[in-house]
C-alpha cells in the first residue's frame, strides 16, 4: 500500500499552490475553478489535493481556525538540500521557524505554507 493523496482545505488555492510548486518541486496537474479544487503531483505520483473548505465537512480552514491541526513533511536527499531550501524561503520572507538543526536524529526545519500549513522540511542519515 502507498499513500495517494492528501487534501488540504485553504482559503487562497492559487497562493498555497505556487508555494508547493516553487518550493518543493511538485506540478500542478489540474485546476477547477468552478469546484475550488487544485492537484498537484510530487515524483513518486502522491497529490497534494487543496480545496476550498466545504460546509459538509465543517467548513473550516486552518487560517479560520487560527491553529494548525496537522504538518505534512517533505525528506530532502541531502543535509546541504535543507540548508539550500531554508535559505531560499528565508530570502523570500517565507514564514519560518528557525534554521535548521538536529531533531530527532535528522537535520531539519519547519515553516508555514499560505493556507497555515505547517510544513517539516528535513534530511534523515542513511541508515
Amino acid at each position: 500500500m502507498r499513500l495517494n493523496h492528501l487534501d488540504f482545505y485553504v482559503p487562497d488555492i492559487a497562493a498555497t499552490a505556487d508555494f508547493f510548486v516553487r518550493y518543493f518541486g511538485l506540478s500542478l496537474q489540474e485546476t477547477n475553478e468552478r469546484i475550488g479544487r487544485a492537484v498537484l503531483h510530487d515524483e513518486q505520483g502522491t497529490e497534494i489535493v487543496l480545496s476550498r473548505p466545504l460546509p459538509k465537512f465543517g467548513g473550516a480552514d486552518q487560517v479560520e481556525l487560527q491553529r494548525q491541526t496537522y504538518h505534512i513533511g517533505f525528506i530532502l536527499a541531502e543535509r546541504s538540500d535543507v540548508d539550500r531550501l531554508y535559505e531560499c524561503l528565508l530570502a523570500d520572507d517565507a514564514a519560518v521557524s528557525g534554521p535548521p538543526a538536529a531533531i530527532r536524529g535528522g537535520w531539519l526545519f519547519y515553516c508555514t505554507a499560505p493556507g497555515n500549513i505547517l510544513v517539516e522540511v528535513g534530511w534523515r542519515p542513511p541508515v
